[in-house]
């Protein structure tokens, strides 16, 4: 029985185990990788955050806006906590200040009745 196929086995492990990479450079991608991920990920996140951080604290009676599900309508009354929205005429619904997605341009309540 011939085991010269095993030799060249053990030979090829023992050169790749020679040939590790610089431990330097395993460290260097990782810091890599971390940065593309803040980047490209945690700061555009935090960036959203901090808008919408200042919509919600900006908001007043008057204002016309869009909230989570898409119900439009112009501000009645601000508490801390909830806003109530008029969504129709006589019709006012009372909802959390962070289920506001986006302040509309005023006017444009005006524009989608008109349509």
């Amino acid at each position: 029985m011939s085991f010269t196929l095993i030799s060249p086995a053990f030979a090829e492990g023992a050169a790749v185990a020679a040939q590790q990479p610089n431990p330097m450079y395993q460290i260097l991608m990782l810091v890599g990788f971390v940065i593309i991920f803040y980047f490209f990920l945690m700061r555009p996140q935090q960036k959203r955050a901090k808008e919408h951080k200042q919509l919600v604290s900006s908001l007043s009676k008057g204002d016309e806006v869009s909230i989570a599900g898409g119900v439009v309508g112009r501000i009645t009354k601000v508490t801390d906590e909830f806003i109530s929205l008029e969504v129709a005429e006589n019709v006012e619904i009372n909802v959390q200040k962070q289920a506001v997605t986006a302040g509309l341009p005023k006017g444009t309540l005006k524009a989608i009745k008109g349509a």
